[in-house]
């Protein structure tokens, strides 16, 4: 299969593609943040909120691009993507969350060794949920399906605290730089926001827009893996089963793959992470035709299937706690 992607030439770069995402971004945040100064006299104007979530979960999409190499040949233009569309437009540290993922890409769904199936607000396992002690650890467990899409309201926010707090791991040359760049997007931010309106009006824009932001990342990552096999403790699975089977794609077209970032071809992007993002619908084929003659199971469904199975998952952990 491997050959036949690279006959197929679906490992060359789209550097024409990803300049034109990443130019069309830059000028699309510019524009809205123009829109805030010029709507500022009018509450209308924290609507503006909803477009700048929508074009920071682009930028955060590129972010992951440039953390998978798709973007260009050189590491180094890659990392320096990396802090741009990161540390700097989205105060969220890509050196944090590059390991993190790159972890994750590593042994997708395996409790111990992926940091997203890790006990936290949530817990991903019946043996976590069992464990779970206090009060108001056990009273979410019970109730996280429900919980899950109110909670993603403060992604945006955990993922530059989270960001911060790591840098403390760092050595101090990528601390001060990293934590120069978050600080940069800081102070950026917060003199965009309330230079250009009232506190009041500035609180509720910056609230809308980073809850909207936490909630369109979240919508975008959480069909991938949750509710898919999780291989268990001492369980050893070759690549192709550890990367397919505990991916899930989700079916749809242009408008599914703008919103979801690519992420919705997520077993093509495990097999091959390094694949552009607009390389991924013409390599599907060739991964569905290959897991159909080795006899493993492809999964692909609806978004709202997607979610379905991810909320299912969720109430079947808690309902340990639950008992």
């Amino acid at each position: 299969m491997a050959r036949r992607v690279r006959e197929a030439g679906l490992l060359e770069r789209r550097r024409g593609y990803y300049v034109r995402a990443v130019g069309l971004n830059v000028a699309g945040t510019v524009a809205v943040w123009a829109a805030v100064a010029w709507a500022g006299a009018s509450w209308w104007v924290v609507l503006l909120g909803v477009p700048l979530a929508v074009l920071s979960a682009r930028t955060g999409f590129l972010g992951h691009d440039a953390g998978h190499r798709q973007i260009a040949r050189s590491h180094r233009v890659n990392r320096w993507l990396g802090y741009v569309l990161g540390n700097v437009m989205l105060g969220m540290g890509y050196g944090w969350w590059n390991d993190k993922h790159n972890r994750h890409h590593a042994n997708p769904n395996h409790v111990g060794k992926d940091p997203d199936v890790g006990e936290g607000v949530l817990v991903w396992t019946r043996r976590q949920a069992a464990a779970r002690r206090g009060g108001v650890g056990v009273w979410m467990a019970r109730r996280q399906a429900w919980l899950f899409f109110p909670l993603l309201l403060l992604e945006g926010v955990n993922l530059k605290v989270s960001s911060a707090l790591d840098l403390r791991r760092l050595p101090w040359r990528a601390r001060l730089l990293e934590g120069s760049l978050m600080a940069v997007h800081a102070v950026g931010y917060g003199v965009l926001a309330f230079g250009l309106l009232s506190p009041g009006k500035a609180v509720v824009l910056v609230a809308v827009h980073q809850g909207l932001f936490g909630v369109h990342l979240g919508c975008a990552f959480a069909p991938n893996h949750k509710g898919m096999a999780m291989p268990g403790e001492g369980e050893r699975w070759d690549h192709l089963r550890r990367q397919v089977l505990t991916s899930r794609n989700v079916r749809g077209g242009v408008v599914t793959d703008y919103l979801l970032g690519g992420l919705n071809y997520q077993v093509e992007h495990h097999l091959f992470p390094s694949v552009a993002r607009p390389n991924l619908r013409r390599l599907q084929p060739l991964v569905r035709e290959h897991c159909e003659r080795v006899g493993l199971a492809y999964v692909e469904t609806g978004l709202v299937a997607s979610y379905r199975e991810a909320l299912r998952h969720l109430s079947d952990v808690g309902s340990v706690a639950r008992s």
